[in-house]
């Protein structure tokens, strides 16, 4: 009896550092996830976002694939029960927009970003991963330019809830 490699290592691969990867079919863009309201906290006032978020792993690894676009204060919070190490990262495996992604402490403070890609080629392979290279428990991505464009600096906190919202 033979038996194949192929999804033994297709597995490892999905399960492996790279936290965005792996749906089953990502020429259809992927169900909007449930809603928060948060705000990014800088020093000159708070900037209102609209994030969707996952949770799951299942939802993690789906993220924004085969979604042609988002609103301008729209994106996605990728939530993580531990602590991920700075080696860990995303890619943009059949993701079609230019995204930010900013890579959050335990607080929701920004500790680094990163520019990422499309990458809608057909091998996995081909993909470069974007690794956070700081320890982080949540990402936030957002259309590109969209930290640089509103001054979201490191160090610069996410809250979410409108009573966050207000400018000080």
């Amino acid at each position: 009896m033979r038996y194949s490699l192929r999804p033994l290592l297709v597995g490892i691969a999905c399960t492996g550092i790279l936290t965005s990867a792996c749906a089953a079919d990502s020429s259809v863009p992927q169900p909007r996830l449930p809603e928060v309201v948060a705000c990014f906290v800088t020093d000159n006032g708070a900037v209102p976002v609209t994030l969707e978020v996952a949770r799951k792993f299942s939802q993690r690894q789906a993220g924004l694939m085969g979604r042609e676009s988002l609103k301008e204060n729209e994106g996605m919070l990728f939530e993580y029960p531990d602590l991920q190490s700075p080696d860990r990262g995303f890619w943009m495996y059949k993701t079609q927009l230019d995204l930010d992604i900013a890579y959050l402490n335990e607080q929701g403070k920004r500790a680094s970003i990163r520019q990422m890609a499309p990458c809608v080629t057909g091998s996995s392979s081909s993909c470069p991963s974007y690794p956070a290279g700081v320890a982080f428990q949540s990402a936030v991505e957002m259309n590109q330019d969209f930290f640089s464009d509103h001054g979201i600096e490191v160090g610069d906190r996410l809250m979410t809830g409108t009573e966050h919202c207000s400018s000080p």
